[in-house]
């Protein structure tokens, strides 16, 4: 699964070592020492994973981890925590404020690998990374933003990756089911209603431009996205 990656840490050796890793398996990669440079990065376009030392100047690790989570448009990136820090009470606290996954260094890049492909699978197992266009909506994941013509559309993260979802397999019939399996993971444990609320609120959000008529309920069944 080819995602976007940003790398943040403090040591150039550590953010070449991944680079090349991530490059040479086909991963689009960015890099940065800190919590400040990484947060410019992110207001220009949100990652689908996100690398992390603890240990960073100024804000650490943890800190930025807390503050991403704190926001809509970042909530739902992937974080591995990759740190020198290998103490069962770091990789407890990394977790409860939202990592993902923690590995500690040194690593075996294959390991990382895995760990990424894991994670990504179980945070939305059958998103693309690819940017569509279609109906006169123009989606893009990496930078998180969809756009009608030339007005941009604001869409909470599950209603980001719903539509994504549903306009990369246009036509093609939905059950709630299978939507809470291919956007929400199979490890989501969710009433089927949930997935009625978050059409709604996607609806709602393309209801200006017109497009709510594009996410089309089959009684009886779920939804589709009609071109």
């Amino acid at each position: 699964m080819r995602a976007h990656v940003l790398v943040v840490d403090p040591d150039p050796a550590v953010r070449q070592l991944l680079e090349l890793n991530l490059a040479r398996a086909g991963h689009d990669v960015r890099l940065c020492a800190d919590a400040e440079s990484a947060l410019v990065l992110l207001d220009d376009a949100v990652p689908d994973m996100l690398l992390l030392e603890w240990d960073l100047p100024g804000q650490s690790g943890e800190a930025l981890i807390r503050r991403l989570h704190a926001q809509a448009r970042t909530r739902g990136i992937a974080i591995i925590m990759v740190s020198a820090r290998a103490g069962e009470h770091d990789k407890i606290l990394a977790l409860e404020a939202g990592a993902d996954d923690y590995l500690t260094k040194p690593f075996n890049p294959r390991e990382l690998l895995a760990r990424m492909q894991a994670v990504l699978r179980r945070r939305a197992p059958h998103a693309s990374v690819d940017a569509v266009q279609m109906a006169g909506l123009h989606l893009d994941p990496y930078t998180q933003r969809v756009v009608a013509g030339a007005s941009p559309i604001a869409l909470g993260p599950v209603e980001f990756r719903l539509l994504n979802f549903l306009m990369h397999h246009p036509e093609r019939v939905h059950t709630r089911s299978q939507l809470l399996d291919k956007v929400w993971g199979r490890h989501a444990v969710l009433e089927e209603r949930t997935v009625d609320a978050h059409v709604g609120r996607l609806r709602h959000a393309l209801q200006p431009s017109g497009h709510q008529e594009h996410i089309e309920t089959v009684r009886g069944t779920g939804y589709r996205f009609v071109a």
